[in-house]
């Protein structure tokens, strides 16, 4: 019963940290404005699809399995974004739950609920666990496939094969990086020897992945022959034994620094003491190699250690041919992994009589009270929704009901968030055609609204190369408001 109320209470806070004021803190900027248009047209249009959103890089579309997940979420909220965002945080809290499932089937209660406890706690697993974008759910299928491939070596019965499967499907709909984990299920079938492994994980991926190869087997399959350029023979991979190095290191330091212990970005790395340096860089480095050591240790004996092993590796591994960037949420495949990790660290330390198994104890309160230091609440929230809300209306009254063009002055955002409320208000912008399509100029309305969200002296539309303003034409500034980090501009044509 003490077990069954510690998990309870473990799994409220996770709910917690996740939803509390999440339409607050939660992220709304182009790509989250692009997702609820195209949700909004199936739900209100009836326009259904069967592409998601593109992926950051490679040029391929991504499946349409997330918009799918949204769908109910934005319905039941009435068209607010803060839905889909509930929908991923309530994904988050369940990944809370598998999370305390693997640790406690793989090895034991105590491992269970240390490692839940410690991943509800982490302030980067939280991040990604309050804003509405197809990467912040791959956490739960991954650690979901990590689960049924154990239970698939454990009883070796097809169910666990299909779950597995499917999971696979709709991960690789979610993230490109879902394919590593591909790899994983291949290499763990080959290891384990299981009759019927391979056809019934082949079902479960057909279905899972039934919405995105529907679209790739009536268009000859685009996205998917781009993804095997992109990762085969693209510039984004590639081998060269010293970029390999570095960034297995990096990966490796990097999933239980920024993870476990909340290891600083580099540009916020200068603000601390040298002591408190060496203290945060050992820290990780010894978290790193007992937890490794430790899956490694027990691998012979235990199925759920070889598995963690083999996660760790096949997975960084593969990071090593990566040559662009890696961000934080590309870890999403093996969120979990070092929180288990740590997890079976200071549960096999508690085994070795009192002293010990005290040190484990406090090690883990310091932990997590080291991580609720670094709770999202904090800092006061960013308002992003409601913000663009609000200069959305400023332009939507503007616009007077009429017909208008609208263009976005920005350095790194899309307008697809003020769309997202123009359109279902009722009034979307005209978008400017060529010539060669709009000969007649139809497109073009009396009126252009402009948002600039740059500096004031930066705002300069007359004359801007931006072609939702150069298409509009020669024109003049009759109004101008200024509203909270923004300048809204309207301009009519100009009259001799």
């Amino acid at each position: 019963m003490k077990k069954f109320l510690l998990l309870f209470f473990i799994l409220g806070v996770a709910a917690y940290l996740r939803i509390w004021h999440i339409s607050d803190y939660m992220t709304f900027l182009g790509d989250e404005g692009r997702d609820m248009l195209v949700v909004k047209r199936m739900i209100v249009d009836g326009k259904w699809t069967l592409l998601g959103p593109t992926a950051s890089v490679g040029g391929f579309f991504m499946g349409p399995i997330y918009y799918y997940f949204m769908l109910p979420f934005l319905w039941l909220w009435r068209l607010d974004p803060t839905g889909p965002a509930v929908m991923v945080a309530l994904f988050g809290t369940a990944t809370v739950y598998v999370v305390y499932r693997i640790g406690r089937d793989f090895f034991n209660e105590r491992v269970g609920l240390a490692a839940s406890a410690l991943y509800a706690l982490s302030p980067v697993v939280i991040a990604f666990s309050r804003s509405s974008w197809n990467p912040n759910v791959v956490q739960f299928f991954s650690a979901l496939l990590i689960y049924m491939l154990w239970k698939a070596e454990q009883k070796a019965k097809r169910e666990y094969f299909i779950f597995a499967g499917i999971a696979i499907g709709i991960g690789l709909q979610l993230h490109y990086l879902f394919s590593f984990l591909g790899v994983l299920t291949l290499i763990w079938f080959f290891l384990i020897k299981k009759k019927g492994s391979l056809l019934f994980t082949g079902m479960g991926f057909l279905i899972g992945y039934a919405p995105f190869l529907l679209f790739e087997l009536r268009h000859g399959f685009p996205n998917t022959l781009t993804l095997y350029r992109f990762l085969l023979e693209g510039k984004e991979t590639g081998f060269g034994i010293l970029s390999f190095i570095r960034t297995i290191s990096d990966v490796s330091f990097r999933l239980f620094g920024r993870l476990i212990l909340r290891f600083p970005q580099p540009e916020w790395w200068y603000r601390y003491s040298p002591v408190v340096k060496v203290l945060w860089n050992s820290g990780t480095i010894l978290l790193l190699l007992t937890g490794v050591g430790s899956a490694l240790f027990f691998a012979k004996k235990k199925a759920g250690a070889k598995l963690l092993a083999l996660w760790f590796f096949v997975v960084v591994l593969l990071f090593g041919f990566y040559r662009k960037g890696i961000f934080d949420y590309y870890f999403g495949i093996f969120f979990a992994l070092p929180f288990l990790l740590t997890g079976l660290v200071l549960s096999t330390l508690s085994t070795y009589g009192k002293f010990w198994k005290a040190i484990s104890f406090a090690v883990l309160i310091g932990l997590l009270y080291f991580n609720w230091l670094g709770r999202p609440f904090l800092f006061p929230p960013n308002k992003q929704l409601s913000q663009t809300k609000e200069i959305s209306k400023v332009v939507f009254d503007q616009a007077k009901g009429m017909p208008f063009n609208f263009a976005l002055i920005t350095r790194n955002n899309s307008d697809h968030a003020y769309r997202y409320f123009f359109e279902i208000w009722g009034n979307s912008p005209v978008t400017i055609e060529n010539e060669a399509i709009d000969p007649q100029r139809k497109t073009v309305a009396d009126q252009l609204l402009i948002i600039c969200d740059l500096y004031h002296t930066d705002c300069q539309p007359l004359g801007h190369p931006l072609w939702e303003i150069a298409g509009f034409g020669r024109a003049e500034i009759v109004g101008t408001w200024t509203v909270p980090f923004v300048t809204i501009f309207k301009l009519e044509h100009y009259k001799q």
